[in-house]
């Protein structure tokens, strides 16, 4: 559980991972086609470059998501950068919600609901 404070003093750490996350990412996208082919390719001895690419994104990828969830936030839309962080508001768990790009936490929502439910922190202005 995360009180505003704590879940704020978090977001450079998390900035950071989700920035290097998304990276690693874009990269997965771009050498998949050519990993693939060289997959195939492996039995006779195949190879390619983008296949050592491929698996370092992957790597990154599992080790940004890993610390990540070691911090106890909820990744729950990687390509908007969404997370929650679980709080305790009127004796109910909720979600704080943030959406990197975004400078500090204004929203939160529901556990049963999602982004589109989220609401305005008191004292916050959109």
């Amino acid at each position: 559980m995360f009180t505003l404070l704590e879940a704020n003093e978090l977001i450079p750490r998390l900035e950071d991972h989700l920035t290097a996350v998304k990276q690693a990412k874009t990269v997965l996208n771009r050498t998949k086609g050519e990993a693939k082919k060289a997959s195939a390719k492996a039995s006779s001895g195949g190879g390619s470059i983008a296949g050592s690419y491929y698996l370092q994104a992957l790597q990154q990828i599992g080790y940004g998501l890993q610390e990540i969830r070691e911090m106890g936030v909820h990744v729950k839309d990687l390509d908007l950068g969404l997370c929650d962080f679980p709080c305790m508001r009127d004796g109910r768990v909720v979600y704080l919600c943030w959406k990197l790009g975004e400078t500090n936490i204004k929203w939160w929502h529901e556990v049963s609901s999602s982004f589109k439910g989220r609401q305005l922190l008191e004292g916050e202005d959109d």
